[in-house]
């Protein structure tokens, strides 16, 4: 098994690695010398795309309960590595200089953004711990689309990773993620995140170290396995550290950052913003095509709600005619669905739904050709017996026989058959 693993990852890429990404300087405890490690690229903006999502645009405030500071508490090493001990964890969290850069900067210049996370958490924590449950996984796994995509799912990547949990293309396809023209289920975050489950049992299968897993999550196995190599057959990842890549070597110690800013932000005077997300919601098997617009105006609901419970559908349109496909809806708007489901498929079609099934091509020549063969002229003004039969190369008896044509008189307008 584990062979048969290594051989497919061979096939996997990174999960979203940018060249142009923004770096932080820590000091090597192993050579001694100062090294440049990079950040992950959900932690390089205050506040991305996040903003744009409709979540924060209608739904997402700060809370009135909380009063947030814009200062962060200072905090010393052994109050971190204390805090860091008590985590219930499976995954090693050990602290160090690199750990505690990436915990202030979530602390201090990334704490709006932290805010908006845990309220965003609400909707998503539920979905990752029962995937992570049912494949027996450490749940502090959960926090690993923090550092990903900053529980942003429709986030891409410079390099095209996409959604909550960064797929790439390739990655997503070897776990089931379907992607064509309409839809991208490594948006979707209910199969992505189940996707991410078994791509993580996978490699703990490969390399029984957690550690090693999430910087494999990051850079690919091939990376890992190189850097394994290089170190001499090591399999701690704190050995094979300066083997790896800038990026991986900062993508452990923010994914302990991120575990720990979710759990002590209070202790930082962090505040969640509130959510007003449905409390609970519900899925509806679709079976022909369908606009999120269509939807919406007949239940009506907001397009950019739909939207976010939606996020695979990439052009608002549900493919059902091509294979069966899922509605996300809040609860209490499922049953009005199904009593008004006819009335919404039928509301605008031709407007939101512009594909045509069949075109008529417009015929200038007057040639038609009949379903069984037969060839057949429409009659212009001015043509003649001999210079159609001329034009066909057929005889001009032939015409006559065929149409039961005596003389030589035709009408314009009818269509005369030529073979």
């Amino acid at each position: 098994m584990k062979n048969f693993l290594i051989g497919l990852f061979a096939l996997i890429g990174t999960t979203g690695i940018s060249a142009q990404t923004q770096s932080i300087t820590v000091h090597s405890q192993t050579t001694g010398k100062e090294e440049v490690i990079d950040i992950p690229e959900s932690m390089q903006s205050e506040m991305d795309s996040l903003f744009w999502d409709w979540q924060s645009k209608n739904y997402i405030s700060m809370g009135e309960n909380c009063k947030m500071t814009s200062v962060n508490p200072i905090v010393s090493d052994s109050i971190y590595m204390d805090r860091l001990s008590r985590i219930p964890s499976i995954i090693e969290m050990p602290y160090n200089e690199a750990v505690r850069k990436f915990i202030d900067m979530y602390a201090s210049r990334l704490r709006n953004k932290v805010s908006f996370m845990l309220a965003a958490a609400n909707f998503y924590m539920p979905i990752f711990e029962e995937a992570l449950d049912l494949y027996d996984l450490p749940m502090e796994l959960k926090y690993l689309p923090i550092i990903e995509s900053a529980l942003n799912p429709v986030a891409v990547s410079r390099q095209g990773a996409t959604g909550l949990w960064q797929f790439m293309l390739g990655t997503g396809k070897i776990y089931g993620l379907k992607n064509n023209s309409l839809i991208d289920e490594r948006r979707d975050p209910i199969k992505s995140t189940w996707a991410a489950a078994r791509y993580l049992k996978d490699l703990y299968a490969i390399y029984q170290d957690w550690n090693l897993v999430l910087a494999a999550y990051n850079c690919g196995p091939g990376t890992i396995n190189k850097a394994i190599r290089r170190a001499g057959g090591a399999t701690d990842y704190w050995t094979i550290y300066n083997y790896l890549p800038k990026e991986t070597r900062g993508y452990v110690p923010a994914f302990i950052a991120a575990n720990y800013i979710m759990t002590y932000y209070c202790e930082h005077d962090i505040c969640p913003m509130e959510t007003q997300l449905p409390s609970a919601t519900d899925t509806i098997h679709i079976h022909k095509d369908l606009h999120l617009q269509q939807v919406a105006e007949v239940c009506s609901l907001n397009i950019d709600q739909l939207r976010s419970l939606n996020p695979q559908y990439k052009k608002d349109i549900i493919p059902g005619n091509s294979e069966l496909c899922v509605l996300r809806l809040p609860n209490n708007t499922v049953s009005s669905f199904i009593d008004r489901q006819d009335s919404i498929f039928a509301y605008k079609a031709n407007e939101y739904l512009k594909k045509r099934k069949a075109v008529a091509i417009k015929d200038n020549t007057g040639i038609r050709t009949s379903s069984k063969g037969a060839v057949y002229h429409k009659i212009k003004s001015g043509d003649t017996l001999g210079g159609i039969a001329a034009k066909y190369h057929v005889s001009v008896n032939q015409l006559r026989r065929l149409n039961n044509i005596k003389g030589n008189n035709i009408r314009a307008g009818k269509s005369l058959r030529i073979r």
